[in-house]
């Protein structure tokens, strides 16, 4: 069978994570905004130790975190959720980059359609936005500015620490998509000029459905959100629905496990890197983003002489890898990220991403070298 090498798609759960997820399933399946039973109180319990063990990976409270489906409606509740204080303001400018998920590009996009302004940043050769961009980018009507933590199709690192001293002192809310490096790098995260982080459950190995907004105070504000949706009050009013008690406990859980095992798993995931690069030498792959700012889970390749679909069609034995995105992988359009960064349309065309966890075993590199040589499907 072949070993699973799309984690940035999605993670297998955790076992640990299962196990809580499973518990809050069936023996305790009590709804946490049941107020007179102990039903009730130990489910609410629950969601308060989740809220904390979340928290606790970006040095926030637990007052700060909202649960939510994941990171998509994350950006979506981070960047509509400011437009009816930005308006109200006169600020009305937005700043992101070009390399950013659709989950922020689309709501930008929608934000633009309403009146906003917004300044779309390019980004280096090597798949990142320079600091001193965002600063030439800021104006006194700037309302917010999204940069994601770790893209998604080449795992290239965003300065996210630089891009909050840029900000220092300015007004502007600083979101960032955090659905790739949430618990993998740590202290960017912690900076307490980060306004609102998005956090995605299914890519750290716990359920998909569940994920996060953390709403950081600055000076003891809360960003002044409003609703997307309306009904029941759940959230601090900002999500309303009846809590998913089982899939809470089961991303406070993967938080927990990510916060105790970070170095460990940090070290374990480099580790396997150079063994897979060493593995697939013989394929002469070429780095599509500088790979010395990248998570040590994920690379994206291109090999001379393929296209993505020979290299994919020659692993399936072997490997289960992608050629980009998997929330857009409908499309067939190029690779914004990668055109952002300036790549040719053959690279692009040859583009496959490998990304792996904790729980990865290691393929069989030869055979999957062997594959594709034998393959005679170059483009």
């Amino acid at each position: 069978m072949a070993v699973y090498l799309d984690c940035a798609a999605t993670t297998p759960l955790d076992p640990r994570v299962l196990d809580e997820v499973v518990h809050y399933l069936g023996e305790e399946f009590g709804n946490a905004g049941s107020r007179t039973h102990e039903y009730g109180s130990r489910a609410r319990r629950a969601v308060a130790q989740a809220r904390d063990q979340v928290a606790a990976v970006v040095a926030a409270s637990r007052a700060e975190v909202v649960f939510t489906s994941g990171a998509t409606e994350s950006n979506n509740l981070a960047l509509f959720g400011l437009a009816e204080h930005g308006r109200a303001l006169g600020r009305t400018h937005l700043v992101t980059t070009r390399i950013e998920h659709h989950a922020v590009l689309e709501p930008m996009a929608e934000l633009q359609r309403r009146g906003f302004d917004v300044t779309y940043l390019p980004v280096t050769p090597g798949g990142w936005v320079e600091p001193e961009a965002i600063r030439e980018a800021l104006r006194p009507d700037t309302l917010l500015v999204s940069v994601m933590q770790a893209n998604n199709e080449t795992g290239v690192l965003q300065p996210v620490e630089q891009i909050a001293e840029v900000l220092g002192s300015h007004p502007a809310y600083f979101h960032v998509d955090a659905a790739q490096a949430f618990g993998k790098q740590l202290a960017p995260l912690q900076c307490p000029r980060i306004d609102l982080i998005s956090i995605s459950g299914h890519k750290l190995c716990a359920p998909k459905g569940i994920g996060a907004l953390v709403a950081r105070r600055r000076g003891g504000v809360r960003p002044p959100l409003a609703p997307l949706m309306f009904g029941g009050g759940q959230e601090r009013g900002l999500r309303p629905g009846t809590l998913p008690v089982a899939l809470i406990a089961g991303l406070g859980k993967a938080a927990e496990l990510a916060l105790a095992e970070a170095g460990l798993r940090w070290e374990r995931a480099w580790a396997f890197r150079e063994r897979l690069l060493t593995g697939l030498a013989g394929l002469d792959p070429q780095f599509n983003g500088d790979p010395g700012r990248m998570l040590p889970n994920v690379v994206n390749l291109s090999f001379s002489g393929w296209d993505a679909e020979s290299v994919m069609d020659a692993w399936q034995e072997w490997a289960a890898v992608s050629d980009g995105a998997a929330c857009t992988s409908q499309s067939a359009t190029c690779s914004h990220v990668l055109a952002a960064m300036g790549l040719t349309g053959e690279r692009i065309e040859g583009a496959v991403r490998l990304s792996w966890c904790h729980l990865t075993p290691e393929p069989d590199f030869p055979a999957m070298v062997a594959a594709l040589q034998g393959s005679g499907k170059q483009a």
